[in-house]
Formats: C-alpha cells, sequence, structure tokens
C-alpha cells in the first residue's frame, strides 16, 4: 500500500506541468540580474579615472563598482538585509543537493562546479542586496520592487499548482517555501517604503537625511556610559535577565551576523522537516524487509532461534522509530538554542575585548593575523550556517542513541515485568560507580586531614601546600598505587567517552573549541571564529570609532566646520566652560613649555582648584613623556606640529 501511494505521489508530480520551474527561472534570473547590476554601476561613478575615457568621454567615470552590502561597518537596514538573506536560504540549501548539477561530472570536478553554482546563486540574488544599498534611492526601489515582485509570482505559481513533492508528499512546496516568500514579501515593502520615501523627499521639499557618519547612535551613548560615573546602588537584574538574556542598548549585532542567524533557523526548519519524513519513509522500508523476512522464516521451516529473533526484531525496529522522532524535536530545540548562543557569546567576546580582556581566548590566538582576520569575515557565516546544519544531524545521531539507551535499560525492562532485575542491575552499577568515586573523594579527605600542615592564619580559606607527616604519607602513596593503575584503566575509557559525547554535542557551536588545549589551531571553525571576533573589534570598537569621528571633526574644523558646535550654547555657560578647558588642555598638550608661564591664584578659598589644577599639569606631563618615548622615531623624521591657541584661564 505504502509504496503504491509513493508511485501515486511520483506520477502526480510528474504529470504535474505549470510551464514554470523554480530551477529554471533561477537560471533565467541572471539576465534580468545581470541588467538591474549593469545600470546600478553605470550611475556609480568611480574616484579614479580609465584612459580609455579620454577617448569616450561619455563615460565620465561611470561603471563603478556596486557593492551588495557593507559586512563590516554599517548598521542600516540590518533587519532588511536579514530578510534578504532569508530569500537567498531556499538556493543556498539547493547547492547541497545533487539536483543542482543537471548533468554528469567526475567526482574531481565537482568542488569547481560548486563554486560556479554559487558565484550563479549570488549574482542571481546580487539585485536584492545592491538595491538597499544604493544611493541611487529611486532607481533602487523601482528595480527592487519589479525584481522582488516577480520572485514572488514565480515562487507562490510555483507552491500552489504543483504543491505536491517527493520528500514531504502533499503540500511540499508550500510547507517549505513560505519562509522565502515571507521574506521576499518583507523586501517588497521595503523597497515600495523607500520609493516613497524618495518621492515625498523630492516632491514635498523635506529635509535630505544627513551623511553617514562613522559614529552610530549607540556607539556614541556607549562612550558616555563609560565617561559616567558608575552609580553606587544599580538596579537588580530580573530572572530573565540574569538567567536567560540582558538586553544591552548600546550594542548592536551587525547585518552578517544577523543574516546568518536567520540563514541558519530557515535551514534548520527545512532540514527538520526532511529528517522527519525521510526518516519515517527509511523505517516503512524497513518494516517491508522485516515483513519479507518474517514471511520467509515461515514459508522455509526455519529453526526456533530464527524465529525467535523475529519479534526482538520488530520490537528493535518499534523502539529505534520512537526514539528517532522523538528526538527530532530536541534536536531541533537544542540547535535552535544553539543558534542564539552563539548570538549571545558574540556580543560577550566583542564587549571583553572592548574592555582588554584577552584572558578567555588560548595564547596563540591573543593576536591572529590581519589576513586571518579579514579572511575570517568571508568565511564565518558560509561555515557557521554549515556547522549548524551538520551539527544538527550528529546532536541528532547522539541524542537517538542516549535514548535508546535509556529505552532498553529502563523502560523495556518495566514494560516486560522485568522490573526488579533492572533495579538490581542498576543499583549495581550506581553502587560500584559510586565506590570508585567515594575512594577519590577518601583519598582527597586523608590528604586534607593528616597529610596538610595547619593553617597560617585562622582567615585563610585553605591550608597551605605544605607535607605534613610525611612517613605516613609515603605509605599512603605506597598502598594507593596498585589501586590507582586498576582505577586509571578505567577512568581513560570514560575520559574518552566524555571527550567523544562532548565533542559531537559542541559541533555546530564554531564560538567554543572542540579540541585540547593546545591544539585549537587545528579546529579550523573556532580559528574562524577568533579572526572574526577580531576584525568586528578592531573595526567597530565604539572608543575607536568615536576617536576616528573626533579627528574627522577636526578636519571639518579646519575647513570652517566648527568641531564644538555642541558646545556653542549661550543659554548654558556650562558647555562654554567645557568648550574652554578642552582648548586648555588641547593648548597645554601641543606646547607644553607654556605650562612653566601659568600662573596659580594661591588663596584660602581656592586651594581645590589648585590642586585640581596641579594634578592636570601633572598628567599633562606624563603624557607627553609618554608621547615623547612613542614617537621618538616619527620626530626624527618630520618635527611635531605646534599649535598655539590662545586660551584664558579657567
Amino acid at each position: 500500500m505504502i509504496a503504491n501511494q509513493g508511485e501515486n505521489v511520483v506520477s502526480t508530480i510528474q504529470d504535474c506541468q505549470n510551464g514554470i520551474s523554480i530551477d529554471l527561472f533561477l537560471h533565467l534570473s541572471l539576465i534580468p540580474a545581470v541588467f538591474i547590476v549593469g545600470v546600478l554601476s553605470f550611475l556609480q561613478r568611480r574616484a579614479n579615472r580609465l584612459p580609455i575615457e579620454h577617448r569616450l568621454p561619455i563615460l565620465e567615470g561611470r561603471f563603478g563598482i556596486v557593492v551588495p552590502l557593507d559586512t563590516i561597518g554599517s548598521l542600516h537596514n540590518r533587519w532588511s538585509y536579514g530578510f534578504a538573506y532569508g530569500a537567498v536560504s531556499s538556493s543556498v540549501l539547493l547547492l547541497f543537493s545533487e539536483k543542482y548539477i543537471p548533468f554528469t561530472v567526475p567526482t574531481w570536478a565537482r568542488a569547481i562546479v560548486y563554486l560556479v553554482g554559487a558565484i550563479e546563486v549570488g549574482l542571481v540574488y546580487f539585485p536584492f542586496f545592491a538595491c538597499l544599498s544604493t544611493s541611487f534611492k529611486t532607481t533602487g526601489a523601482v528595480l527592487g520592487i519589479l525584481y522582488s515582485l516577480a520572485w514572488i509570482l514565480v515562487t507562490v505559481w510555483d507552491s500552489f499548482t504543483c504543491p505536491n513533492g517527493k520528500v514531504l508528499g502533499k503540500y511540499q512546496k508550500i510547507i517549505v517555501h513560505w519562509p522565502c516568500v515571507l521574506s521576499l514579501v518583507f523586501l517588497l515593502g521595503r523597497f515600495l517604503y523607500m520609493l516613497v520615501k524618495t518621492v515625498r523627499i523630492q516632491i514635498q521639499h523635506v529635509g535630505q537625511e544627513d551623511p553617514e557618519q562613522l559614529t552610530e547612535q549607540h556607539q556614541v551613548k556607549y562612550v558616555k556610559r563609560l565617561l559616567r560615573k558608575t552609580p553606587e546602588h544599580s538596579e537588580p537584574l530580573s530572572w530573565f535577565q540574569s538567567r536567560v538574556y540582558e538586553w544591552d542598548p548600546y550594542f548592536k549585532f551587525p547585518n552578517r551576523i544577523i543574516g546568518t542567524a536567520i540563514i541558519s533557523l530557515i535551514g534548520l526548519y527545512t532540514i527538520t522537516l526532511a529528517d522527519y519524513s525521510l526518516s519515517d519513509v527509511a523505517f516503512d522500508r524497513v518494516e517491508k524487509w522485516k515483513n519479507t523476512l518474517s514471511q520467509l522464516v515461515t514459508t522455509c521451516n526455519q529453526t526456533e532461534a530464527l524465529g525467535a529473533m523475529i519479534p526482538q526484531l520488530e520490537e528493535f525496529i518499534y523502539v529505534a522509530r520512537e526514539c528517532w522522532l522523538a528526538t527530532t524535536f530536541f534536536a531541533s530545540l537544542n540547535s535552535i538554542a544553539y543558534t542564539f548562543h552563539v548570538l549571545a557569546c558574540y556580543r560577550k567576546h566583542l564587549k571583553r575585548l572592548w574592555k582588554g580582556q584577552k584572558g578567555f581566548l588560548p595564547e596563540r590566538f591573543h593576536r591572529p593575523s590581519s589576513a586571518v582576520s579579514v579572511a575570517s569575515i568571508a568565511r564565518y557565516s558560509g561555515w557557521q550556517i554549515a556547522f549548524t546544519l551538520w551539527g544538527y544531524l550528529i546532536v541528532h545521531f547522539v541524542h537517538f542513541l542516549f535514548a535508546l539507551l535509556l529505552a532498553y535499560v529502563l523502560v523495556l525492562p518495566v514494560k516486560h515485568g522485568m522490573a526488579l532485575s533492572m533495579l538490581t542491575n542498576l543499583g549495581i552499577v550506581i553502587v560500584t560507580i559510586g565506590l570508585v568515586i567515594g575512594l577519590v573523594i577518601f583519598q582527597v579527605i586523608l590528604v586534607q586531614i593528616f597529610f596538610l600542615q595547619d593553617k597560617m592564619c585562622p582567615n585563610d580559606k585553605e591550608k597551605p601546600l605544605a607535607l605534613n607527616n610525611r612517613k605516613a604519607f609515603h605509605c599512603f602513596n605506597y598502598f594507593f598505587f596498585f589501586y590507582n593503575v586498576v582505577m586509571g584503566v578505567s577512568n581513560c575509557v570514560l575520559r574518552l567517552l566524555s571527550s567523544i559525547v562532548v565533542g559531537t554535542w559542541l559541533v555546530s557551536r564554531i564560538d567554543r573549541t572542540i579540541m585540547q588545549r593546545g591544539y585549537e589551531n587545528m579546529d579550523a571553525g573556532y580559528s574562524t571564529w577568533i579572526g572574526m571576533i577580531f576584525a568586528d573589534h578592531y573595526h567597530n570598537n565604539p572608543v575607536m570609532v568615536c576617536f576616528c569621528q573626533l579627528l574627522v571633526s577636526n578636519t571639518l574644523q579646519r575647513n570652517n566646520v566648527s568641531i564644538y558646535s555642541t558646545f556653542n550654547n549661550a543659554e548654558s555657560p556650562m558647555y562654554s566652560r567645557a568648550r574652554t578647558r578642552w582648548l586648555l588642555f588641547y593648548t597645554l598638550l601641543r606646547n607644553p613649555h607654556l605650562i612653566l608661564l601659568r600662573k596659580y591664584h594661591l588663596s584660602s578659598s581656592s586651594s581645590l582648584q589648585t590642586s585640581l589644577s596641579l594634578k592636570l599639569d601633572t598628567v599633562v606631563q606624563v603624557l607627553i613623556m609618554a608621547s615623547q618615548t612613542q614617537r621618538g622615531e616619527l620626530a626624527a623624521k618630520s618635527p611635531p606640529e605646534i599649535i598655539i591657541t590662545p586660551v584664558e584661564e579657567c
């Protein structure tokens, strides 16, 4: 019956002819994709002109490079880029299948074919990202609307006219493609919003947006929090913040991390459905083979031993099927939790690096090379998605083995009325393990009581590492030597099993190495993670970014753009005093000889002000001495610039 149903489904799939195929449309989309990229490239002007433009002045620096998205520093349109990644998810998963290669190629050439396929998929979905990031908003919005609308119509038409599939059966395409359609609908709404906004700006003369700054608002708030005095009493965290996740308004995930998480979640959804359906079909075939085997045993009059194996085989197939289907949910939940936990670890590791804390990293990863860090930016997203999908399958198999062991150790003996023997065997195992652990603890207690000297101070937490009763300790060490040899064998096996279980359980955790200490560089995934967070640390550190913004503002100040525009508030004297103090500090820093010419007005009422001025001078002198030490070589090449700014005393 099952075979007939499968044949009917396959025949229905083959008879379904809607005139449109997603795979064929993917290949045909190269034409409009190249056209859209060409239009945006024509509008984009290059800073450097080519020699051929002297002969063709019509170019005028056109056909510049179109950037799909900034994966390092930009934090604009993060969720739009995330849903653009969601639209790509179905085609990314298609690269793992054999259907993507319509012809037979040698085994050694598959890597090249997959590379060409990845470039094709990237070029097909390039317009979604390029239309979001282009500075020509009207053109990008119109082209994005047309392109996303075409993909929505084709995907919906194919899903509803031919919904069946070979894996999930009825309504397979609707079940699989709805996340992709949802992402495309979101992108269509985003492009419509961009078009309405640009038209409103042009028609109603609404003010244009400010030019893009180096600093984001949350980075400025982060620096302000660092400069602000820490309150003595802070509000207690809630249960959710202390146990699950604490929201940080001064941190934002880049679009690369959000897109990777979205594709990972959509990939987990798809692979979970495929796993559930394929395992159901596989167990149905195993039951069919079991029925055939039982018929052969009955007709051929085989021995009783072979006949007694048939019920055990039936029981094993039933238990394995139930365990596999039950652990599908737990494996999916575990992988989803890992996906969000990686986001939390990304934030935690970056904030530690911002504080200068590198103790959580192995020693050889304290300063990865620049090339490795930049290459890790390109590798991370793809590797994280692949690690998540493969990690789901591996963790699912580990869960299945544990569930099978639990069923045969606890559940089946109770079901067959062998609870007493099961409890007896389980008690023997627990007592044996307990004795081994107890003897280990007993050795520690003996050493703590008899073989360590007393505390040197009553307030010490532990006794000092100094031996007492040396002769008794040597006898103790001798007699326990033989027992520890026997116990070491079991601990060696237990160590190996624990390493295998933990390593397979954490295989999708790219933020944590599964290698032993000293061999972390052999874990390519962990090396990619370290290089990626270091690259983000150097490019997105709020303190460094704000410092660069101040340098840019200082350059604009020299072009008659005041850097202290925020301080020029006549209503509040606090800003004027702060501006004066900053100018005073800058003048003394660039002209240290003026420190000796300052006049201190000593009086009984201004003693505190005098001490603060002396401290300021001391700090300035220390900074000058440190800067002269670090810039000795630069001073030999070019003399330092001396800027004298007339500043009055504060």
